[in-house]
């Protein structure tokens, strides 16, 4: 699942968000995972993948992440990753517009 690139930011909500990182993951992984569920202290994803969940993220969302945004807590579970998703889109959203 892909989201319009196009959609403005404040058209992008948390269950959107949220249901494409299940679809994603569920593909990637082969298996279902619950929004707060610890991806990598369950053993689900290693490190490596950290770097496909960025690139994930910023092809899928349009957004930036970089430096402090790129730290293991922002892509543990599927809620920590909407949560940074959303508050990028606003960010740059608003960096844009300024």
């Amino acid at each position: 699942m892909t989201v319009d690139q196009d959609t403005a930011p404040e058209a992008l909500d948390a269950p959107t968000v949220e249901q494409a990182l299940l679809a994603f993951l569920a593909e990637q992984i082969k298996t279902e995972v619950g929004l707060d569920e610890d991806l990598f202290g369950s053993g689900l994803v290693s490190s490596m993948f950290a770097m496909q969940l960025v690139v994930h993220l910023e092809e899928t969302f349009d957004i930036a992440i970089i430096g402090p945004e790129l730290k293991l807590e922002n892509f543990r579970t599927v809620t920590a990753m909407t949560a940074l998703v959303l508050r990028l889109r606003e960010q740059q959203g608003a960096e844009s517009d300024a």
